[in-house]
């Protein structure tokens, strides 16, 4: 979608095993250029939506999520692992590619109604988007959009854990 930013992306060949191409989205935090660039397109894909804030879950989801939702001038709401939040959580179970794992909210992080927007950094299984998605609705939140710097579209996220969801790309990968 966006040949500027994807010529920050670093291909890593045979990670995290043999026949993988990683698509690393660091390469873009590795240059201002490309930083500024992936906000700007952000900014810009979501132009009319109405958001009261931006989710996002750690680590990387962070770096993209706090960055728009200060040019979006809205709150920021941490999405993160067992044991780092200090007040009163919920949380959601969801599987990964081999075994489980669990994100959590603050209770009081959203109010019935808020628009929000789930920010991450790569979009594969849709697996953590889809909890953040449900934590989010179950404090009465409506995702009104999810936006993801790279998907890789051979997990089909679009169509599985995430159909219901308006979902954003900027560059999309074939292939997993």
């Amino acid at each position: 979608m966006n040949n500027l930013l994807e010529k920050f992306v670093k291909e890593v060949p045979d990670f995290p095993k043999p026949g993988v191409l990683f698509r690393d989205v660091t390469g873009i935090l590795d240059s201002g250029d490309g930083f500024r660039l992936v906000m700007i397109e952000m900014e810009r894909a979501l132009a009319g939506t109405k958001v009261d804030k931006i989710a996002a879950p750690e680590s990387r989801g962070f770096i993209f999520g706090a960055a728009l939702a200060d040019r979006l001038r809205c709150a920021f709401v941490p999405i993160r692992k067992p044991g780092k939040l200090p007040r009163e959580t919920i949380s959601e179970d969801y599987d990964l590619e081999y075994g489980k794992a669990t994100v959590h909210i603050h209770k009081d992080a959203i109010s019935q109604g808020e628009r929000i927007i789930l920010v991450d950094d790569l979009l594969a299984t849709g697996g953590t988007a889809a909890a953040g998605a449900k934590l989010i609705e179950r404090l009465g939140g409506k995702v009104v959009k999810m936006i993801f710097p790279i998907e890789l579209k051979g997990f089909d996220a679009r169509r599985g854990k995430l159909a219901n969801y308006d979902v954003v790309s900027l560059i999309q990968y074939e292939g997993k």
